[in-house]
C-alpha cells in the first residue's frame, strides 16, 4: 500500500488497528496505569477504517469497538487521534516498508492522544459502564466527558443519570453529572440536583495478590464504589419515609448520612419541617435540623403521623424552635 493523504483500510471487512498509550487508569480508564508492561488498544470495526495522515486522525465505521485490558468502548463510530512519539536513533522492525507507519502503530511510535465515539456510545469495564450519544476521551488527563440523550452511568450499588453531560475522571475516580442529575441506589433511596459530583473509592494495591496492576486491582474488589456525593441546586434527597429539600448537599453512601443545607424543607408523612441546615440519616429516619442565626426553626407538626424516634415525633427530642 503506498502512502496517501487518505488510505481506506479493509472497507467491507473487519478492520483492525493497534495503539499504545501510556498514563494512569482504572474502571472506565483507556489509559494504562504505570508500572505494568504496555498493553495496546485494539480498535476494530465492520464497515472500515479511514487514515487521515495530515489530521492524523483514524476513522473506525460500522460496530466500531476499542478494547484495552478489562474496558470496551462500543459505537456506531470512533475517531481515534493520535501523535506521532520521537523515534530518532531507534529503528523498527517495518522500518523502509511502504506500509512502516501503519505497522508502527503495534510497535509504539505513535500514541494515541484522544478517542471520540459517535452513536450508541456504551462503554463498560467489570465494574461500571456507561452510555451515551457522544464521548471523547482525553489519554493524558483520563478525562471523558460523555454527551447527548441516554446519559447514564452504572455502578454495582447505584445508577447516575443526567440530560445535559457526565464527565468521568479516571485518574482521581470522579464523576459529574449535569442537568437533571439523578443517582439511584439499589435500596431505592436517590438524590438529585442541577449538578451531583460523585466521588468513587480507588482501587488500592493489595500486597497478597500477586499479578499485574490490573490483576492486583480486580483481585481487591474495593474499587469503583461511590464514597462521596456533592449536589448543588434544587436538591432533593428520597428515603424510605421521608423527602428532603434544600439548596446543596453532601452525602456519604456507605454510612447513609446526609447534610442539607440553605432552605432546607423535610417532609416525614404529614409532618413537615424547615431550617438552615439539616443532618439526615437515610437508613434509620431520624434528622437534626438547625436554624440560621437569628432564627427558628419551623414545622408543622401532626400528632401521631410519624414513627417513634424520626422527624417530627416526641421521641426525636426537637422543638419546632430549634431548641
Amino acid at each position: 500500500m503506498t502512502l496517501r493523504h487518505w488510505a481506506t483500510l479493509g472497507v467491507g471487512l473487519l478492520g483492525t488497528l493497534i495503539f499504545c498509550a501510556s498514563a494512569q487508569g482504572q474502571m472506565l480508564g483507556l489509559d494504562q496505569p504505570t508500572g505494568v508492561s504496555p498493553v495496546p488498544i485494539r480498535i476494530t470495526a465492520t464497515n472500515g477504517m479511514e487514515w487521515d495522515q495530515q489530521t492524523r486522525t483514524m476513522i473506525a465505521s460500522g460496530h466500531a469497538k476499542a478494547v484495552r485490558g478489562s474496558v470496551t468502548v462500543t459505537a456506531d463510530r470512533l475517531v481515534a487521534h493520535y501523535v506521532t512519539k520521537a523515534t530518532a536513533g531507534k529503528s523498527s522492525p517495518h522500518e523502509g516498508d511502504a506500509s512502516g507507519p501503519l505497522a508502527n502503530f503495534s510497535f509504539g511510535q505513535s500514541q494515541l492522544s484522544e478517542l471520540d465515539a459517535f452513536g450508541d456510545v456504551h462503554i463498560f469495564s467489570p465494574s461500571q459502564q456507561a452510555f451515551g450519544a457522544k464521548a471523547v476521551y482525553h489519554m493524558a488527563s483520563g478525562e471523558l466527558v460523555l454527551t447527548g440523550t441516554g446519559l447514564r452511568l452504572i455502578t454495582p450499588e447505584e445508577t447516575i443519570t443526567a440530560s445535559k453531560a457526565l464527565e468521568y475522571w479516571s485518574h482521581s475516580g470522579k464523576a459529574v453529572a449535569i442537568g437533571h442529575a439523578l443517582i439511584v441506589a439499589n435500596n431505592h433511596r436517590s438524590i438529585s440536583a442541577d449538578v451531583l459530583i460523585g466521588y468513587f473509592k480507588r482501587f488500592e494495591a493489595d500486597p497478597s495478590v500477586h499479578g499485574t496492576g490490573q490483576q492486583k486491582r480486580q483481585a481487591q474488589g474495593t474499587g469503583g464504589q461511590l464514597r462521596k456525593v456533592v449536589a448543588h441546586g434544587h436538591v432533593v434527597l428520597h428515603t424510605a419515609t421521608d423527602i428532603a429539600t434544600g439548596d446543596n448537599a453532601e452525602y456519604n453512601p456507605e454510612t447513609g448520612i446526609a447534610v442539607l443545607a440553605g432552605n432546607v424543607h423535610i417532609t416525614h408523612g404529614r409532618n413537615e419541617l424547615m431550617g438552615a441546615r439539616a443532618q439526615v440519616d437515610t437508613k434509620t429516619g431520624i434528622a437534626m435540623l438547625t436554624a440560621a442565626t437569628g432564627t427558628r426553626v419551623q414545622g408543622l407538626v401532626m400528632p401521631n403521623s410519624a414513627k417513634p424516634g424520626t422527624v417530627g415525633s416526641p421521641q426525636s427530642g426537637r422543638k419546632a424552635d430549634g431548641s
